[in-house]
Formats: structure tokens, C-alpha cells, sequence
């Protein structure tokens, strides 16, 4: 089954959701940026999120891998900087 943009989106933001309250608990959080036509989804690290040395963890242990499993079009989850809010 193929899934569009949105749908994978919408997968994607909904995993975001749930580590939310540990991103805010410690001053930061994320954001989906785009999906590539690879199959990557960008995200952009907010507030403490950016600086921490615990955030590529985060986003690889926490993030890639639950959207993985609900995702397998995914392929990977990769951080972006200095790109202006999708907001």
C-alpha cells in the first residue's frame, strides 16, 4: 500500500505528538518540515531540542523508530537547520 504525503504526514506528526511531552518537559520540541520523494522526513529541532547533546538520540531512537514501524515508506529521520518554521 502506497501512502500519500499527507497520510505519511499525518503518521509522522502524530508520533511528534506523542514525544511532545517529554520535548516540552525539557524546553524543546520539533517540527515535520517535508517528506523527500526518498522517503525521508525532515525535521526541525525547537528551542532546547536544537542544542542538546541527547538529540540525535531523540530522533533516531525516539522518532525514526516508531514512524518506521507505522511508516515503512520512511527510510530515515534526519534533522534540518535554519530552515523557517512550516507555521
Amino acid at each position: 500500500m502506497t501512502r500519500t504525503k499527507d497520510e505519511l504526514s499525518e503518521i509522522i506528526n502524530q508520533s511528534i505528538d506523542q514525544l511532545r511531552p517529554f520535548l516540552h518537559a525539557d524546553g524543546g520540541d520539533m517540527e515535520l518540515i517535508e517528506i523527500t520523494d526518498e522517503g525521508i522526513a525532515k525535521v526541525k529541532l525547537l528551542g532546547a531540542c536544537s542544542s542538546c547533546s541527547m538529540s540525535m538520540m531523540t530522533l533516531k531512537a525516539g522518532l525514526e523508530e516508531a514512524v518506521k514501524k507505522l511508516a515503512p515508506e520512511i527510510i530515515a529521520v534526519e534533522s534540518v537547520e535554519n530552515i523557517e518554521s512550516i507555521n
